[in-house]
């Protein structure tokens, strides 16, 4: 288990599709119809917020750059997701997106650029004070890429054996990750 206890000076950066909401396999998130929150992930994103100081996703979108839907299809999945999440007291303080489908676009993860986006957005980010959870290993390489602890998600994927040079700690679900910080927190303050 992680012992690192966070505080508000650390962030904390999400992947979307697979750690927020459920990943559909082999085609995207269209449509407000087709999103569905993962099992926990309300709650989850309420303790969170409770911990860390800034929460931001940060989440390839290639289907708009493929013409699969257009951008503004993904502004009101956004919109709403962050209504939703607000309206069960947790909240996503800025959503960052990349529509592109080139691999060397600077804001595709695993490129960072996003990562230096939210850096300019809210400047107290200390990239070594932060953390990103995501379930594929490119989320993980971003992280490292910034000196980021990484969470990997094995909600997609099978979970990896560790020890792993990308991954410091895994969970099956973000309420499993978040639900072990409450018990780390709670051992810690008893």
């Amino acid at each position: 288990m992680n012992k690192t206890k966070y505080t508000k000076d650390w962030s904390l950066f999400l992947d979307r599709d697979g750690v927020i909401n459920q990943e559909i396999q082999g085609t995207y998130v269209t449509s407000w119809d087709g999103f569905s929150f993962c099992e926990g992930v309300l709650p989850a994103l309420a303790a969170l917020g409770n911990t860390f100081g800034n929460i931001v996703v940060v989440t390839n979108q290639r289907g708009v750059g493929r013409g699969i839907m257009d951008i503004e299809d993904l502004r009101l999945i956004h919109h709403n997701m962050q209504h939703v999440v607000s309206e069960n007291g947790g909240r996503i303080d800025s959503i960052y997106a990349c529509t592109s489908v080139d691999d060397q676009d600077p804001n595709r993860k695993p490129n960072v650029g996003m990562a230096m986006q939210a850096k300019e957005d809210f400047e107290q980010i200390d990239f070594h004070k932060s953390v990103m959870v995501g379930n594929n290993l490119s989320d993980m390489l971003f992280g490292k890429r910034m000196g980021m602890h990484t969470v990997f998600i094995a909600t997609t994927q099978q979970p990896f054996e560790l020890p792993h040079d990308m991954i410091d700690e895994q969970f099956p679900s973000l309420k499993e990750w978040a639900d072990s910080l409450s018990l780390a927190q709670n051992v810690v303050l008893n």
